[in-house]
């Protein structure tokens, strides 16, 4: 971790989540800014060691090694899994967690290889949220199934970080920047300004916004994509046919009143494809949609 100041108080730093993450914190103390940040590290890992899918021996890992067998759970689990259970209804099965075997086949590490039908196939088997039996205290999944909260994880990291600052510091205007998953729980007169990365030129801000209170969320195919003969394709797959989504945009980046919703929105606009706008368009927030 790192603290330096600013003109306007102190910028935190830290790694979690496989992302750079900042606190902007318009505070004059250093020890109460030392506070803050070690608030948010402590939180951000916290989260990243229950939920993600690459720790061995927490919950989601306990629940991809279940093999049939019916798995307890937390509430703050339960949570997790009702919010993604939404996601699920209101995408009309286009955003659904459970799609990791389509994730694992499409390879976006340099390899430029699409995967067979028959692979995509016997993938699309294991893949379908509606086979997962929820209970208040308990999982069940098919054998075989598996899940990852990546795509919701991170913003839920930052609404609960922004919260427990804002709990503890009504006052105190704090941003809170999760590898550009956003919020900003206590209004700043004057906004922080944010940055917009440009699909186009990668590291250069295209646009800036100014943030008073709220949240802002990005979803895109900027970074993370394989051309094969020709052919773009990005990194968030339809679970419904295993192909990535067709012209999709290069980013999509929401404001919201909170970050799990300003990234439930910007992932679900991306699986819209060319309808991207039109659907962002009908939930009534501002976003700024970049197309290649």
């Amino acid at each position: 971790m790192s603290l330096q100041t600013r003109p306007w108080g102190f910028l935190g730093s830290f790694n979690a989540m496989a992302s750079p993450c900042e606190l902007l914190m318009a505070v004059n103390d250093e020890h109460v800014a030392r506070q803050m940040l070690n608030i948010a590290y402590d939180e951000a890992k916290r989260i990243e060691n229950k939920f993600s899918r690459f720790i061995e021996g927490n919950v989601v890992w306990q629940l991809n090694h279940a093999q049939g067998d019916t798995t307890v759970i937390d509430a703050e689990t339960l949570h997790l899994f009702t919010f993604a259970k939404q996601c699920f209804q209101l995408s009309e099965t286009a955003f659904d967690i459970s799609a990791c075997p389509l994730m694992a086949l499409w390879r976006f590490d340099g390899s430029h290889c699409v995967p067979l039908q028959t692979e995509i196939d016997k993938a699309l088997d294991q893949v379908g949220f509606e086979r997962i039996t929820l209970t208040n205290t308990s999982v069940h999944m098919p054998a075989g199934m598996s899940v990852d909260f990546g795509g919701i994880g991170k913003e839920y990291a930052v609404d609960r970080t922004a919260n427990i600052l804002a709990q503890r510091w009504p006052d105190t205007s704090v941003l809170v920047n999760f590898g550009g998953d956003i919020a900003c729980p206590v209004s700043k007169a004057d906004g922080w300004q944010v940055g917009i990365e440009n699909p186009q030129k990668l590291d250069n801000a295209a646009a800036l916004l100014t943030i008073r209170q709220g949240a802002l969320a990005t979803s895109g195919n900027t970074r993370r994509y394989i051309e094969v003969n020709g052919k773009r394709y990005g990194h968030i797959i339809n679970p419904q046919n295993g192909y990535p989504i067709e012209q999709a945009p290069l980013s999509v980046t929401v404001l919201a009143p909170n970050c799990v919703m300003a990234g439930m929105l910007a992932t679900m606009s991306m699986l819209k494809g060319p309808d991207a706008e039109a659907f962002l368009q009908q939930q009534g927030v501002d976003f700024k949609v970049f197309r290649g």
